[in-house]
């Protein structure tokens, strides 16, 4: 089974980790290709770059309470090599962060497994779990996994546990 790991990360100030070379879910997904084989393909946007957390904050619940979709740098990568797809992201204001909403409408995971992830300082899954299966009525979604920020740089152990019992 083919497998890639779709993901948005923020680096720059993050709550409980501070100021971060690599944001917290991007080392996930790297935990995730390297026990698993799976491809990568990163959602980019500049538009958070630089932010302190208070202002990122204040942002993210604004473009969640407007419904904004704010565009990501690049093409929507080809899926159809795929069988099985992982979906990180933090938490932002109870799901993902916007910007993945924009990529979701333009990609199709229909009869493709999907796993979701989220990397949050309380948060756990929050809605991200049920707003995957609203965008993609028609893929399987299960296994989903969530581990704090402040965790992740020395989880990969919890990021294994959970992959044994998600991939067959």
């Amino acid at each position: 089974m083919n497998k890639i790991v779709i993901f948005f990360s923020h680096a720059g100030d993050n709550y409980a980790v501070g100021n971060i070379e690599v944001g917290n879910t991007k080392i996930v997904a790297d935990y995730i290709s390297e026990l698993t084989g799976a491809d990568q393909y990163e959602i980019v946007t500049h538009k958070y770059d630089g932010m302190a957390y208070n202002p990122l904050i204040k942002l993210a619940q604004e473009e969640a309470n407007a419904g904004e979709l704010p565009p990501y740098e690049g093409q929507a990568p080809d899926l159809s090599q795929y069988d099985t797809v992982f979906i990180g992201g933090p938490v932002w204001w109870g799901t993902y962060p916007q910007v993945m909403f924009t990529l979701f409408k333009d990609i199709d995971l229909a009869g493709k497994t999907v796993v979701p992830f989220t990397t949050h300082e309380g948060s756990g899954l929050a809605n991200c779990v049920s707003d995957v299966k609203k965008a993609f009525p028609q893929a399987t979604v299960t296994g989903a996994f969530s581990i704090y920020g402040h965790e992740v740089r020395s989880g990969k152990a919890k990021v294994e546990k959970w992959i044994n019992s998600v991939v067959k």
